[in-house]
């Protein structure tokens, strides 16, 4: 029969082609996944922390079986509900759910409608816990709270998706709250698309602040925060919490009149060369009209190469480092822009197809879950070679490669790509994971 079955090549009738290749699969890499999320104990954590409002005495599929499900897709690249059909007897996927067939999309959909409120702080105390185990492998000796709002294009009629004047497009104005150092996204909050930037910031970061003074109070706190952030609120909780902090200003003709001195120095430094870049930095005491006291505020001053008009930076802070260390400091939240670009792009943060505003609120924790996993793996466990990489070419070099599956009365055995050229990789990435010390509780 499988004679019948093949297909010759017209360009070469010596190439046969048949579909009896046996069970296989292309992400054989979610192994590693399996075994780094069994390390850190997370399908216990699921168990005992997660639970939608069910109704249902009994299901097939269970909640944490359904969550696992959707993190183990998502990181393999497969974002949608309906992948759940294609997907449902790959034999990977089989395995490491430990499942003889994977929930269907139908089965996915109710799963998602069934998230409420209850969910969402769920996800908020998974997170904090799994924080825990995180940290105690590594315990990191500062913390910098970048913030930042992004858009989420959304196309249906989801509820609180509204047009946003400042991306000139419709949909949803998360905040976001990553840290600066790890690119760990330590919280996501769904917001109506209408929102302004720091609307809603103090609720939204007090939890954190909590959490952090709470379970390590060693650990230095920084934060920092474009212009959309700079309101006194946020200045005065970082400064009532033992927050440092460096806030970027808008420009306005106050500031600049404080910042005079600074262009008279620079117009003696390029009195004679109008040409070259140059710049100065400086820092005075600034009161604006909503706020209670004078803050410091430190400044930089400068000439682009090839233009006359100089241009300024403002920074309100409570730090005592120079204006230059502060400045360059600032700057470096350039990096959280990556992290945004690989969130949306690399784990799809903008798949909020619901109707219900909860329900895609809850979408969006399950995607930062997945996200944070990865991000995890790439630091603690991934090949020292490869953690410089990001999801998509870690997904190309690491987890989709090719495995045959054979059975045995004992063991289920896979048999990865003989040419897989990334083989001493997966090799190290493995012994990276069974050498983890994690304190479980």
């Amino acid at each position: 029969m499988s004679i019948l079955n093949n297909l010759a090549l017209n360009s070469n009738r010596q190439i046969k082609i048949n579909f009896d290749g046996g069970d296989l699969s292309s992400d054989a890499g979610l192994l590693l996944i399996k075994e780094f999320i069994s390390k850190l104990g997370i399908e216990k954590l699921f168990a005992h922390s997660f639970k939608t409002n069910d109704s249902a005495l009994v299901r097939y599929h269970t909640d944490k079986e359904n969550l696992l499900q959707m993190i183990y897709m998502i990181i393999a690249g497969y974002f949608e509900d309906d992948a759940s059909d294609e997907l449902t007897n790959d034999p990977v996927l089989k395995a490491v759910l430990g499942k003889d067939a994977l929930a269907s999309q139908p089965t996915v959909s109710r799963f998602f409608n069934r998230m409420d409120e209850d969910t969402l702080n769920q996800f908020l105390a998974i997170g904090r816990m799994l924080r825990k185990k995180i940290y105690s492998i590594s315990m990191p000796e500062a913390i910098i709270f970048d913030l930042d709002s992004t858009l989420l294009d959304a196309y249906g009629k989801q509820e609180g998706r509204t047009f946003n004047f400042h991306y000139q497009s419709t949909g949803y104005h998360p905040l976001l709250c990553f840290d600066g150092i790890t690119g760990d996204l330590i919280k996501i909050q769904l917001r109506d698309g209408s929102r302004y930037s720091c609307t809603g910031v103090v609720d939204f970061l007090q939890p954190i602040l909590d959490e952090y003074l709470e379970d390590y109070p060693s650990i230095s706190l920084l934060l920092r925060g474009d212009s959309g952030f700079a309101t006194p609120e946020l200045y005065k909780q970082c400064e009532e919490n033992g927050t440092n902090y460096v806030i970027r200003l808008k420009e306005n003709a106050t500031l600049r009149d404080e910042a005079s001195y600074l262009v008279d120095e620079l117009n003696e430094i390029t009195h004679n060369n109008k040409i070259d870049y140059a710049v100065v930095y400086g820092e005075f005491m600034y009161q604006a009209g909503s706020w209670p006291y004078k803050r410091r505020v430190v400044c930089k001053v400068e000439k682009p190469e090839n233009q006359m008009t100089y241009m300024y930076t403002f920074i309100v802070t409570n730090m005592d480092s120079s204006p230059e260390y502060l400045i360059k400091f600032y700057c470096k939240r350039g990096r959280m822009e990556n992290f945004i670009k690989e969130s949306k792009s690399g784990f799809d943060f903008a798949s909020v197809s619901s109707h219900s505003r909860v329900v895609n609120a809850n979408r969006l924790q399950v995607h930062a879950l997945a996200y944070n996993i990865f991000n995890w793996f790439r630091r603690l466990a991934l090949s020292s070679n490869m953690r410089k990489q990001r999801i998509d070419t870690v997904r190309l070099k690491l987890l989709k490669i090719a495995a045959k599956v054979t059975r045995s009365a004992r063991y289920i055995t896979f048999k990865l790509c003989s040419s897989c050229p990334y083989k001493d990789e997966f090799y190290e990435t493995l012994s990276n994971i069974s050498t983890l010390q994690v304190q479980l509780e």
